[in-house]
C-alpha cells in the first residue's frame, strides 16, 4: 500500500468569514491559524499549504480577558539605535487593530518561508464591510 501525497489539485480551497465581535481574541487566533495551516481538511499534508483564506471583520471588537487592555505590551524594533518602540493593548487598538488580530495569527503559524505565505490569505478588517465579496466568503460561527 502506497502511502498518499495530496497534490496541488486535491486541495480544495474555500474563503471563509468571520467575525471578531464579542469573540475572545486568543480563541478566535486558534481558529483562523486553524484554517491557514489546514488541519480541518482530510487531505492535510504537513509540507504544503493546503490551508484556505480568512477574512476577519470588525476586528475592534476582540474581547481580551482581565487586565490585558493595561498590562498586555507589544513591541516593535525600528532598526535604529534606541529604536525599541512599545505599545500597550489599548494604545495599539487605537492605532491599528487589525495588527493586533494579525500579530496573535502569526505567532500560531509555522516560523518559516509557509507560515509567511500562509499569513497572506489571511485578510482583516476594524469594520465590518470587507473587499472580499466577490470570493464569496463562507460564514463561519465559532
Amino acid at each position: 500500500m502506497k502511502t498518499f501525497i495530496p497534490k496541488e489539485k486535491d486541495f480544495d480551497r474555500k474563503t471563509y468569514l468571520l467575525d471578531a465581535t464579542g469573540k475572545t481574541l486568543g480563541r478566535l487566533a486558534t481558529r483562523v491559524s486553524s484554517l491557514l495551516i489546514g488541519k480541518h481538511k482530510t487531505v492535510f499534508a504537513q509540507d504544503q499549504i493546503s490551508g484556505d483564506q480568512v477574512i476577519v471583520i470588525n476586528a475592534t471588537k476582540v474581547h481580551v480577558t482581565g487586565n490585558k487592555i493595561k498590562q498586555k505590551v507589544y513591541n516593535h524594533f525600528t532598526g535604529y539605535r534606541d529604536g525599541l518602540r512599545l505599545y500597550t493593548y489599548e494604545e495599539l487598538m487605537a492605532k491599528d487593530p487589525e495588527e493586533i488580530i494579525i500579530r496573535a495569527v502569526s505567532r500560531m503559524l509555522p516560523n518559516n518561508k509557509m507560515g509567511r505565505k500562509m499569513l497572506t490569505r489571511l485578510r482583516v478588517y476594524a469594520g465590518a464591510e470587507h473587499q472580499q465579496k466577490s470570493q464569496k466568503p463562507i460564514a463561519l460561527d465559532q
